[in-house]
């Protein structure tokens, strides 16, 4: 597929164009794999070393390297799944552009910042690279990072890495992780006039969520980090009974904690225990059992890290005025922090669009990260 080398407004225009929904979110969903090869070809024809990784059948990640390997290295990562597209009030896949805003679905999140990262590393590149940049374009962050994760178990590396997340071209070395769990409460079903026999199971879990208030009110707010503000936690859905007058047996609360760092996801379940095991010493006949669905540490980089303090000397070095401020969504950093690879985010877009009915991403800004990342892979790697 061909596309002017270097172009990221129009990388960013073809891949919105792609559908890639990801079936774990959109049942039927076409995933990634068309928006992979797209995106592969293009980077072969601009004289990338590409390889399509599969992570699950169907799904693979890009794995695209330019420069000299075995010197120092710079791995840009970027995601290439997006979440669904009911009630959006334009085309999701027109990638059109009206005022210098180009909309789309994963406009911001995260094609305008994919694009940026691949011409970027194109153009440091022509310009002479001493080291070697990686580009990672990976499946399933929106859902479980299956592609993140699969790039470290293969060994995939690099001395620091950029993840182009939309941060309105800030600087985010840090950002918040979180915790699913689920809480079942057990009742008994009776008619609704007997109140001798019936045990009220959503009224039990309307407990839990006052207690869980309180939490948050007077504990949560005092856990807290410079750039994110405090730790907080939320009901995300709750279900159970069967009509007006059956005293319900059931009822199941889903809550999502939202952490930040210095706190593990074993320290969020641990609250629910403590939450519930409160509730159950004042109300006896409360009956209700915790269970851990799903976590994501939250990530932490030093901001005089040398990651930050080298792309705040390439924004500078074009420019741009250095803003550094947390990310409050999750996003694959944190998954290769972990793996003891110094990752930050930093990208074109607006998180507060992803998602949301109304997604664009500002053609200006794509061109600006585009060259704040290209100094940056050329400040890191060397200059031939």
């Amino acid at each position: 597929m061909r596309l002017d080398a270097g172009n990221a407004v129009e990388l960013t225009r073809l891949l919105v164009k792609v559908d890639s929904r990801n079936p774990d979110l959109v049942a039927g969903a076409p995933a990634e794999g068309e928006v992979a090869r797209a995106l592969g070809s293009v980077l072969e024809a601009w004289g990338f070393r590409v390889s399509l990784q599969e992570v699950v059948p169907g799904r693979p990640n890009v794995v695209a390297r330019i420069g000299t390997p075995g010197r120092r290295s710079l791995m840009f990562n970027g995601h290439l799944d997006v979440v669904g597209v009911e009630g959006m009030t334009h085309a999701p896949f027109d990638g059109l552009t009206t005022d210098g805003k180009l909309y789309g679905r994963g406009a911001t999140d995260m094609k305008g910042g994919v694009a940026a990262m691949c011409c970027a590393a194109w153009r440091a590149a022509q310009a002479g690279l001493a080291g070697e940049v990686v580009v990672a374009a990976v499946v399933d962050e929106e859902w479980q990072s299956a592609g993140t994760k699969c790039l470290i178990d293969r060994g995939v590396r690099a001395d620091a890495c950029i993840v182009t997340e939309p941060t309105r071209l800030a600087i985010a070395p840090a950002h918040k992780g979180f915790t699913w769990t689920e809480v079942a409460f057990t009742g008994r079903a009776a008619h609704g006039s007997r109140y001798d026999v019936g045990i009220d199971a959503i009224r039990h879990a309307g407990l839990l969520l006052a207690e869980l208030d309180r939490l948050e009110r007077e504990e949560l707010v005092l856990h807290t980090h410079p750039l994110l503000g405090h730790a907080s936690l939320h009901a995300s859905s709750i279900s159970g009974g069967s009509g007006w007058s059956t005293y319900p047996d059931q009822c199941l609360v889903t809550v999502e904690r939202r952490t930040v760092p210095g706190e593990s996801p074993d320290d969020a379940v641990h609250e629910m225990r403590q939450a519930l095991k409160r509730v159950v010493a004042a109300t006896e006949s409360v009956r209700g059992d915790v269970r851990h669905v799903f976590s994501q540490w939250p990530s932490d980089v030093a901001v005089d890290a040398p990651v930050v303090r080298s792309l705040s000397a390439a924004m500078e070095g074009v420019g741009e005025r250095v803003s550094i401020d947390g990310l409050s969504a999750w996003t694959d950093a944190a998954l290769l922090n972990a793996a003891g690879i110094p990752a930050i985010c930093y990208g074109p877009g607006d998180i507060s669009l992803a998602h949301s009915a109304t997604e664009w991403v500002e053609e200006r800004e794509i061109t600006r990260a585009t060259a704040v990342l290209e100094r940056m892979a050329l400040d890191w790697c060397g200059a031939t």
